[in-house]
């Protein structure tokens, strides 16, 4: 029960993510200090308004996208899924992703990867009803790493990380 059981694992989990935690921080705030992303579309749009001059690269300030940004919104600075902005503290590393890659490890050395998943299902485009999945074998490794993924990518998509956020910070967890 508490060797192996499920209070175990439990407890593995909850005490990786915990130093993981830990090491992200200091990575954040000792080592590397990314801005957001939100952040620096406020020094391209005031560079590219002309308003304030931040030392940014030639390239990003040509990049097409800027006009797209520009004419769908008004302005340079980055659509957020978040109404209040992003965290107001470092980019990198990406605090989900890299407690994320410890958690999966962890499950990962507790369960046998290899064990590929019987009878796999996924619901219906209305989400009403299970289909039968038709591919290649699903693997608890690949699910597992499929999980990790998805926790890290949702943080990009939301617009307060970058991609290699996700990326580095899973292989930090």
């Amino acid at each position: 029960f508490g060797t192996f059981g499920n209070p175990h694992i439990l407890g593995l989990v909850t005490e990786v993510a915990t130093r993981a935690l830990k090491a992200v921080w200091y990575q954040k705030w000792a080592i590397h200090r990314r801005l957001r992303p939100e952040a620096m579309g406020g020094l391209v749009h005031h560079t590219r308004l002309g308003s304030r001059r931040y030392p940014l690269g030639k390239a990003l300030l040509r990049a097409r996208v800027l006009d797209r940004v520009y004419s769908a919104h008004g302005t340079y600075l980055l659509p957020m899924a978040y109404p209040d902005g992003s965290p107001t503290h470092p980019s990198y590393g990406a605090g989900h992703a890299t407690v994320a890659g410890a958690c999966v490890t962890v499950l990962k050395a507790w369960f046998d990867e290899k064990y590929v998943l019987p009878d796999p299902v996924y619901c219906d485009r209305y989400g009403l009803s299970l289909l039968p999945f038709r591919g290649p074998d699903l693997t608890v490794g690949n699910e597992l790493d499929k999980l990790a993924a998805n926790v890290a990518i949702g943080r990009n998509a939301a617009g307060i990380h970058y991609r290699s956020d996700y990326w580095e910070s899973v292989q930090l967890g």
